[in-house]
């Protein structure tokens, strides 16, 4: 075998460990905060005003996040939303999911809140209307299990 096909199986040899890899490791990996999926635990980047990236951890290793709600804004005629229409429409769709998620019921819960991200302006313009939402400690301790209600 000559040495460049050796070399390029090699190549192709990392590209699909490395494909391999990303899954297998996903929930160790930061990542893109849209891609977050329902059940998913993650850091939220406390004090951010834009959130990009999240380091994603099995739900059983410390996190402060857990996702228990993906929706979508109304568009709204194109006009970025404002805060007290992100506001209603969280209150409408987040808490109640937030509620069947983690078996509590939000408005007299101490130990968890719930937070959110929504689109930026730059990102509804782009055509984004993903609010994710997530139980965190209201004391912001970190969490090492699923707030996920037993079935």
């Amino acid at each position: 075998m000559r040495v460049s096909t050796m070399i390029r199986l090699g190549i192709v040899g990392l590209f699909v460990i490395g494909g391999i890899g990303a899954v297998i490791f996903r929930d160790r990996l930061s990542s893109d905060a849209g891609t977050l999926a329902v059940g998913e635990c993650f850091d939220d980047p406390a004090g951010a005003q834009e959130i990009k990236d999240v380091q994603h951890h099995p739900c059983t290793e410390a996190h402060n996040a857990e996702v228990v709600f993906l929706g979508k804004l109304p568009d709204g005629g194109g006009s970025f939303p404002t805060t007290a229409t992100v506001q209603d429409w969280v209150r409408g769709n987040c808490v109640p999911a937030w509620n069947a998620y983690t078996g509590k019921d939000f408005d007299t819960d101490t130990v968890l809140s719930l937070g959110f991200y929504q689109p930026s302006p730059d990102g509804w313009s782009g055509g984004d209307r993903t609010v994710v939402c997530y139980a965190s400690r209201t004391d912001g301790a970190p969490l090492t299990s699923s707030v996920k209600k037993a079935p």
